[in-house]
């Protein structure tokens, strides 16, 4: 009977063992979320959470001149300013297989980024994002059809509420949907992406004809999908969201 027991605890602990084994297994990656326009990286807060309990490392920067830098705005805020705050991002946390998210505008700047150090980027995801091709502006890819004003250094979106208490969408400095963006590094071309166009299903036919960053995407063999969503899931469906960055 002794036998057979120390023969049973003996199993049960092998078992463990080969469980925990398979857990450590489970793929985590490194996560750079980068935001959108007049955005920042408090807006990405619940898909950090839940990335994050699944045990993936994420990163959230806020580009300079937005969010809680604000207090760091200047006239001279470009794209070359804001792709350079990811890439010291990088460099500086000395990330590698990176998993490289862009939303909306954030799609200039991962392209800047991909760019410049194509070797620490294991994915791309391009979140309903602007997909530029080599020497254009966000104006030349798309976000001339956002109406906006400007005053001085800034522009004004018909989102931006005043009213609304902090963390808030704040005007975006003018001068980074001008300045055009490099990407003609023949690594950083090579790169997998996935391009995902938030869109009722009702409405892709003719949102496929007529976005240039979808049709770019397809165009570099880039997996491409829909969601059925508005412009912002990681605040309206952050589950959904996540599901998706983890396809890959």
């Amino acid at each position: 009977m002794r036998v057979w027991k120390k023969c049973f605890a003996l199993f049960v602990l092998f078992s463990s063992s080969i469980a925990y084994s398979h857990s450590m297994e489970k793929i985590q990656h490194t996560y750079v979320l980068v935001h959108g326009m007049t955005g920042g990286g408090w807006d990405w807060k619940l898909i950090d959470n839940l990335l994050s309990e699944d045990g993936h490392e994420v990163y959230r920067p806020t580009l300079t001149g937005l969010g809680e830098r604000m207090h760091l705005g200047h006239p001279d805020i470009d794209l070359s300013t804001h792709i350079l705050d990811i890439v010291n991002l990088i460099k500086f946390e000395q990330l590698e297989n990176i998993v490289l998210v862009g939303h909306s505008y954030g799609g200039m700047v991962i392209s800047g980024v991909m760019n410049e150090l194509p070797e620490k980027i294991q994915y791309a995801f391009f979140l309903d994002a602007l997909v530029p091709d080599h020497g254009m502006s966000a104006v030349d890819v798309g976000a001339r059809n956002i109406r906006f004003t400007r005053k001085d250094d800034l522009v004004y979106p018909p989102w931006l509420d005043n009213k609304q208490t902090f963390p808030r969408d704040l005007p975006h400095p003018a001068k980074t949907l001008t300045e055009k963006v490099a990407f003609n590094n023949k690594s950083a071309q090579a790169l997998p992406a996935t391009y995902i166009n938030f869109t009722p299903e009702s409405l892709i036919k003719r949102e496929r004809s007529t976005n240039s960053s979808w049709q770019r995407a397809e165009k570099r063999g880039w997996v491409v999908k829909t969601f059925d969503s508005d412009h912002n899931p990681h605040r309206s469906n952050p589950e959904a969201l996540k599901k998706l960055l983890t396809t890959f």
